[in-house]
């Protein structure tokens, strides 16, 4: 038998009590779960990961795993029959506000551009980088105190929501920039804004200015 044949044949080693099916799922229900926070975590959802997906698809959910990107998450699955009843949603959806749209938005665009550069894995940017992205879409006549404090309330938002992370702040006392806040865009963001999406990006941007400019005229 070739070594190949004969490793699969070998019966798998159990798992650790605290990875069973209960122990995987009920963390999938509160968030994504991704590799680099618990791989011994993750090594057991890809080994119950067919399981884990008959279980989540009685309670009307999918499971949706990213190996190459390293996360994992249910999603609600689509209703194809209108006449049906209307499943309770066991994965709420958040409504977002104009600005916070326009960060994720801007933020997956970013990721892009940085994936297409061939460089590292993670996408990192300081709070004057994003600043950066997101100050010619946001309405003129603020202060930069002001400003920044609009733009953190956003990325508050977009951490809670799991897209971004922040990080630990690198200061080494030799500037002010070096000890600003840090944050990493979390690769999961490709999976809810995609390809298709970015292809129309920049017609949702002029539509972007022309909100802002509508907002702006109706203040004066």
């Amino acid at each position: 038998m070739p070594v190949e044949d004969l490793a699969q044949a070998l019966p798998k080693p159990p798992l650790p009590p605290q990875y069973d099916l209960t122990g995987l799922v009920v963390p999938l229900l509160k968030a994504v779960q991704y590799r680099e926070d618990d791989s011994a975590q993750w090594a057991a959802l890809l080994q119950l990961q067919p399981r884990v997906r008959d279980y989540v698809a009685v309670l009307a959910l999918e499971l949706v795993v990213d190996e190459a990107e390293g996360y994992a998450f249910l999603r609600a699955q689509p209703q194809s029959d209108e006449a049906a009843p209307k499943l309770p949603r066991l994965v709420r959806r958040a409504p977002l506000s104009f600005s916070v749209s326009l960060l994720l938005a801007l933020l997956r665009k970013k990721l892009a551009e940085f994936d297409a550069s061939g460089g590292d894995t993670r996408l990192i940017l300081t709070r004057s980088a994003v600043v950066e992205l997101l100050r010619v879409f946001l309405p003129t006549g603020s202060t930069e105190s002001r400003l920044m404090d609009q733009i953190e309330t956003h990325m508050n938002k977009v951490i809670e929501l799991g897209f971004v992370r922040r990080l630990k702040a690198q200061a080494d006392g030799t500037s002010r920039a070096a000890q600003e806040p840090v944050y990493e865009v979390r690769r999961i963001l490709k999976a809810f804004v995609d390809a298709q999406w970015l292809s129309d990006f920049d017609q949702r941007l002029a539509q972007y200015q022309a909100h802002l400019s509508s907002a702006e005229a109706s203040d004066e």
